[in-house]
């Protein structure tokens, strides 16, 4: 018998200062009986900072052709592709041609920069990629703030990402590797 994903909600209320963002969010996250809860929250992160009403969780690490977000037009085209972790050659240039726009979170530790280092020559073929790095403390202490239930904020500013709930905050320092043109979204290098 297989096993099934364990499904969790979370109310996020965004302050994006830099966009001039500010909405609140009921989501439905389904965890994957083989994925953890740091790439899980991350997948709330990466949905932080491309926040938009047509912006969904595509089935990702259970489906090889659906990415982990992603966002279409009122005519069904691909607006913005979202991959997490450390994806080869072919899912960077599946993400930047299948849609407008293309975005990596890439997490993983000390692997993310030998990764970042072999793909950075596909990557910077592709105007229309974002990359983005998150900091493995960063990301793990993001996977305290998870429960079933969630009711999240999360403030953007100056290139930090503030989550919390109602007992604890965590500030995420995302690295900018690389910039899409046109950029999908401002965060300090």
């Amino acid at each position: 018998m297989a096993l099934k994903a364990t499904i969790y909600k979370a109310e996020l209320a965004i302050a994006d200062m830099t966009r001039h963002y500010y909405q609140t969010h009921s989501l439905t996250l389904a965890q994957h009986p083989s994925e953890t809860i740091e790439r899980m929250m991350l997948r709330l992160v990466a949905f932080t900072l491309c926040a938009h009403e047509r912006l969904i969780f595509g089935k990702g690490i259970s489906e090889d052709a659906e990415p982990d977000l992603w966002q279409h037009d009122y005519g069904g085209n691909i607006e913005l592709w979202i991959e997490l972790g450390l994806p080869d050659d072919k899912l960077l240039r599946r993400a930047a041609h299948r849609a407008q726009q293309g975005m990596v979170l890439a997490y993983g530790g000390t692997v993310v920069d030998k990764w970042w280092k072999d793909a950075q020559k596909t990557a910077r073929e592709l105007s229309n990629l974002t990359v983005v790095a998150i900091d493995a403390a960063e990301s793990q202490a993001l996977a305290e703030l998870c429960q079933r239930t969630m009711q999240l904020q999360c403030t953007i500013q100056e290139g930090q990402l503030w989550f919390a709930d109602s007992n604890h905050s965590v500030v995420l320092n995302p690295r900018l590797l690389q910039q899409s043109n046109p950029p999908l979204f401002q965060l300090e290098s």
